[in-house]
């Protein structure tokens, strides 16, 4: 098999320039054809779908039929047969008659064949064992195999950007997470258009400085990723700005930047504005099931039961075995407060695909509401070995701990999920609560306040700082708390609230120099944080339905 040849340069893509809309288009169906006759389905959807939103090309315009190789002539039958077996998820036989091949195609569908192979097993392995409470992990044992072969032709040039790719896929596996980037990065210089290199790098970046320091191909279709891993590493504004930028070049009729865009509110808690875009979705993309978990999400946090239950009757009808629907069914019955019957569905999903982060998430916060918190422990577990950046999993570890009284392990849950979500207030009033519970109050006021600063999303920050001012004997600056917590409840239109709190104020100013410990009448409460014991907060989990096998 000839060297890997130098990366080629073809008008349009050697820049982030959309002025050429044609051209792009004719490199999207080429790219979806070449990633189908490689098994890579995902890849092939998601460059067909961004084509199908540019307008259609002529006959004399559409892209050639790649030019075939001595190689791939000798190799075209083993391939042909081969292919057919694939397709039928017969791996092991699909690999055994593409033994020896040295074409490209066939050589790469070889060894992914023999990758899937292994992951199929390894599936049902985890499935035949999968349990709440279940222990260790299940291997890939064709990986290291893969690595030993895929890297020798790795040290010889001879990989081409999709060879590349499943490198770099079999090294992440192995948790070789360096190398598995630099494999991804030099992927997607060699195969710029190919879009599950790029959606395997962001799996492995952690934050903004990780990405500055990644030497990315100049290409329109590096606009794309950053607009992508600005959504993962939970940079909104940025990732908004982008996405609108893409609309603005010619894509406004892509579902998938729609989709992105809804996910992207649905991070930042606009609900209303997410809840929108979805239901314009729907109606774009009627049988459309990626992403549907996440509009339940939402419904669920409205309490939109007639919605929800509708959705989850719509998604039956079209596919009740896609993990998507059993995770729309598992928040209904969880709204409907079956945790049991929830519970179930989200295993039905973990079934169907042991890597699915939010049925790993939406699980545990079925076992924390039955009071089952090893089992929530566990499944929290899984999904931050799935994906380090979800959040929801560490907040949820944190309150697992919570319940069990062991403030120290749930202060260090609850500051991974701070990293994650610096200006979500939920977490900083997590962090509050537990830094009380350690008597550290200086530290608890600062987290309460901190959250009040970003937008106390539940409105308790306020509340929760005004009472340890007045533990700390600190009337004026409780009472001042209190008068701007009344500003906000007045602004929702909670008057009757807003009135008691206010006579509490002035009874605590007129106490002078008496200690707060003096004070014969108890202070007003929202019902909510009147108890010491802190609610459940059900956070909805990460979207990564994205993420390639």
């Amino acid at each position: 098999m000839g060297k890997m040849a130098t990366t080629v340069v073809v008008p349009g893509l050697g820049s982030c320039d959309f002025s050429d809309l044609r051209e792009i288009k004719k490199q999207l169906l080429s790219v979806a054809e070449r990633s189908r006759e490689r098994g890579l389905q995902h890849s092939g959807k998601w460059a067909s779908e961004l084509a199908f939103a540019l307008d259609p090309l002529p006959l004399s315009e559409l892209p050639a039929a790649p030019m075939l190789t001595e190689e791939d002539a000798r190799d075209l039958d083993a391939y042909t047969l081969a292919k057919s077996y694939f397709d039928l998820k017969e791996y092991d036989r699909a690999a055994y008659f593409l033994r020896g091949c040295k074409s490209q195609k066939a050589y790469f569908l070889y060894m992914y064949s023999r990758y899937l192979s292994g992951e199929k097993k390894k599936d049902d392995e985890t499935v035949d064992s999968l349990g709440p409470l279940e222990k260790g992990q299940v291997k890939n044992e064709a990986l290291r195999e893969l690595r030993v072969e895929l890297s020798k032709k790795h040290k010889a040039q001879e990989l081409d950007g999709f060879g590349l790719y499943l490198y770099g896929v079999v090294l992440r596996k192995l948790d070789l997470v360096k190398e598995a980037t630099d494999v991804f990065v030099e992927a997607a210089h060699v195969l710029p258009l190919h879009w599950g290199a790029w959606l395997e790098l962001c799996n492995l970046i952690t934050d903004k400085e990780m990405l500055k320091c990644l030497s990315l191909p100049d290409t329109w279709m590096k606009e794309f990723f950053l607009a992508h891993i600005y959504t993962e590493l939970q940079l909104i504004e940025e990732a908004l700005q982008k996405y609108q930028s893409l609309i603005d070049a010619g894509f406004s009729k892509s579902t998938y930047i729609i989709s992105q865009i809804a996910v992207a509110y649905h991070n930042i808690r606009d609900i209303d504005k997410a809840l929108s875009i979805f239901n314009e979705l729907r109606k774009q993309d009627p049988y459309r099931i990626e992403n549907m978990d996440t509009f339940s999400n939402l419904l669920y946090v409205r309490s939109m039961k007639p919605e929800l239950s509708y959705l989850a009757h719509n998604l039956c009808e079209i596919d009740k075995y896609r993990v998507e629907t059993c995770c729309v069914i598992g928040n209904y019955y969880s709204l409907r407060s079956q945790h049991e019957k929830a519970a179930l569905y989200f295993q039905r999903a973990l079934k169907l695909n042991p890597r699915y982060l939010g049925a790993w998430t939406l699980m545990g916060h079925e076992y924390m509401e039955m009071k089952n918190t090893s089992a929530a422990i566990q499944a929290y577990r899984h999904a931050i070995e799935v994906n380090k950046r979800d959040y929801r999993a560490w907040y949820g570890l944190g309150q697992t701990y919570e319940i069990l009284k062991m403030p120290f392990y749930c202060l260090y849950y609850y500051r991974r999920a701070h990293q994650l979500r610096p200006n979500d207030s939920r977490m900083l009033v997590a962090l509050g609560e537990c830094y009380e519970k350690l008597n550290q109050l200086v530290e608890a006021k600062k987290c309460y306040w901190r959250a009040y600063a970003v937008g106390d999303v539940e409105k308790m920050a306020l509340v929760k700082l005004a009472k340890l001012h007045e533990q700390l004997n600190e009337s004026e600056q409780a009472a001042q708390c209190y008068i701007k917590y009344i500003q906000d409840i007045y602004s929702c239109g909670t008057r009757e609230e807003g009135k008691a709190l206010l006579r509490q104020i002035l009874q605590l100013r007129n106490q002078g120099e008496t200690s707060s410990t003096e004070i014969s009448a108890p202070f007003f409460l929202p019902a909510s944080l009147s108890s010491n014991n802190t609610p459940t907060r059900r956070v909805s989990p990460l979207n990564l339905s994205s993420v390639t096998p």
